[in-house]
């Protein structure tokens, strides 16, 4: 989407907002409709602000559909620019759309990323009866004959799930990333209902998609995608520990303007640390099946822009963009 549309769109957006303002000090904005993971963490986040009374007043939850998170992400940056009452749900979908030129020419640097204060962990998954019992014997595979293994997902060609499995590959020495077999479907349930019926040999997804798969024991997964093993699931091995290292987790947090302040943007990043540390956003995470992953404050922003670099290097090499 180019970028002047963006621009009318967030203007359009502008003007709507404008007019349905209320008397709220401070505003999330959820760059997608009601429901959705943006929605989610405006609305748990911005709950729990208020709850702590790290804020005074509720937090009002704007949904700002469009482009992927563009229009809302063009409309921070050319509309509210110093707004230091304004933040904005963010996780791994925005770096990989910034990384990937969705946004019309926009770019990391153009607001300021406060923190990821939890994550829905990636893991790559195979049939209950599957002859592939661990990471290492599915890598071999596909590096003895990369046609042996098809794996699904619930992003598109070049979306977060198909990065996930290449990430995994090149960690092992492998190169020839191209070659690798990926489908995309609807949604992480497709993917898993493909994997479970045999028709791919894999499924590449967020841990929170496969927990009622890995209780009913229909699957077998492989690794997670995290740092450290996940609370409840401490059976599951990471890929670091299996000899990947390879953390792709799809982080839940927060950017806020460019133009405000560094007082006012640290001011942030301590009341984010207050949700992270506060057992209401504990307890929360227990219950959607996120786990722990804690980024808040000035390194935050160079571990995004470092996570966008090294994703726009892997698109360019399987040919999602020049």
């Amino acid at each position: 989407m180019t970028s002047n549309l963006l621009k009318a769109l967030a203007a359009s957006a502008a003007l709507t907002l404008c007019a349905a303002s209320g008397a709220f000090a401070t505003e999330c904005i959820a760059p997608s409709g009601a429901g959705g993971g943006w929605d989610f963490t405006c609305r748990q986040i911005g709950k729990i602000l208020y709850d702590i009374k790290a804020v005074d007043t509720p937090v009002q939850v704007t949904n700002m559909a469009g482009a992927g998170g563009g229009v809302a992400y063009a409309y921070v940056v050319n509309e509210r620019n110093t707004d230091a009452d304004l933040i904005v749900a963010a996780s791994s979908a925005t770096t990989s759309r910034l990384a990937q030129n969705a946004y019309g020419g926009s770019t990391a640097d153009q607001v300021r990323f406060v923190g990821a204060i939890g994550a829905d962990p990636g893991v790559i998954v195979v049939p209950k009866d599957s002859p592939y019992k661990t990471l290492k014997d599915l890598v071999e595979a596909i590096k003895a004959n990369p046609a042996s293994v098809t794996f699904a997902g619930g992003s598109a060609a070049g979306g977060y799930d198909h990065l996930k499995v290449l990430q995994v590959l090149k960690a092992a020495g492998y190169t020839d990333i191209r070659k690798v077999k990926y489908i995309g479907v609807t949604d992480g349930a497709a993917a898993l209902t493909q994997t479970i019926g045999g028709h791919v040999q894999a499924m590449t997804g967020d841990m929170s998609e496969t927990v009622g798969f890995i209780k009913s024991g229909d699957i077998r997964v492989l690794a997670t995608l995290t740092e450290d093993r996940v609370p409840g699931f401490e059976q599951i091995p990471t890929a670091r520990e299996q000899g990947y290292d390879v953390v792709a987790v799809n982080w839940r947090g927060l950017y806020v303007p460019k133009g405000i302040s560094d007082e006012q943007f640290q001011t942030w990043a301590t009341k984010l640390k207050q949700v992270a540390e506060s057992d209401e956003w504990k307890a929360e995470m227990a219950s959607s099946g996120l786990a722990p992953f804690t980024k808040v404050g000035d390194d935050f922003q160079g571990w995004v822009e470092n996570v966008v670099a090294e994703t726009a290097a892997l698109s360019k090499e399987i040919g999602v963009i020049k």
